[in-house]
């Protein structure tokens, strides 16, 4: 039986031609920073295919996403910084890595002792080099949407013990979805009516909220360090 090329060596030749002397104009004037968004545009049209249910347009959009990872592949083989085959092979040992469960002799019993296996593995990588994130806030990608972050700040801030579900709750009223959906919708047209850009204002919340939240870590922090001096 006749086996076929790998169609990833394929698409790595394609762009390599690509961005050659001969290749295409924009293509060889693309770097990273210039495609920094194509990959998140991607990212949210394939989300757009996984709702829709719609297995042709997943593919096609998974396909433009792996082109974003290979585009950026080749721009940091030309410049000596890795290749394709890097990125595959780190990820491949860094999911061996983080899964001891699977492919060691750890057993784990549900879903959260994996999370916080993941998470202790993660923290003893990153101890000790430039990528340490010494808070437990560290971590929170400052591009995503306002909403998207501050939810993932909520989370973080929770596991931490920095933050209580009555933290930043404005009434002890119960509410269905819906009306918290309709709430956020509202405030968003409140804030569009008097020209404030409702991303821009959460943003600008959630800046003073992580503040006062790695304050109160710092504290919590320092009281833990003098107890455990004080204790016998």
């Amino acid at each position: 039986m006749k086996r076929h090329k790998p169609a990833i060596n394929d698409l790595i030749q394609v762009m390599a031609k690509l961005r050659s002397p001969e290749g295409c104009p924009w293509d060889r004037e693309q770097s990273h920073e210039s495609l920094r968004f194509h990959a998140v545009e991607e990212v949210y049209e394939l989300m757009d295919a996984i709702e829709a249910g719609d297995d042709h347009e997943m593919m096609e959009e998974l396909g433009d996403l792996l082109l974003q990872v290979i585009f950026h592949s080749q721009l940091a083989q030309e410049r000596g910084a890795f290749d394709f085959d890097q990125v595959a092979r780190h990820i491949v040992e860094k999911l061996i890595r983080r899964h001891p469960h699977v492919f060691g002799e750890v057993k784990i019993k549900d879903v959260e002792g994996v999370w916080a296996q993941w998470e202790q593995i993660k923290r003893a990588e990153k101890t000790g080099t430039r990528h340490e994130r010494p808070s437990a806030l560290d971590g929170i990608p400052k591009h995503l949407p306002a909403l998207l972050r501050a939810e993932k700040l909520m989370k973080k801030a929770r596991k931490a013990g920095l933050m209580t579900n009555s933290t930043t709750r404005p009434s002890n009223a119960k509410r269905t979805k819906a009306a918290v959906a309709r709430e956020i919708f509202a405030l968003t047209e409140y804030a569009q009516q008097r020209g404030w850009s409702a991303e821009a204002l959460l943003r600008s919340e959630l800046q003073k909220t992580e503040r006062a939240l790695r304050r109160r870590e710092k504290i919590k922090a320092k009281a833990g360090t003098a107890a455990r001096r004080d204790f016998p």
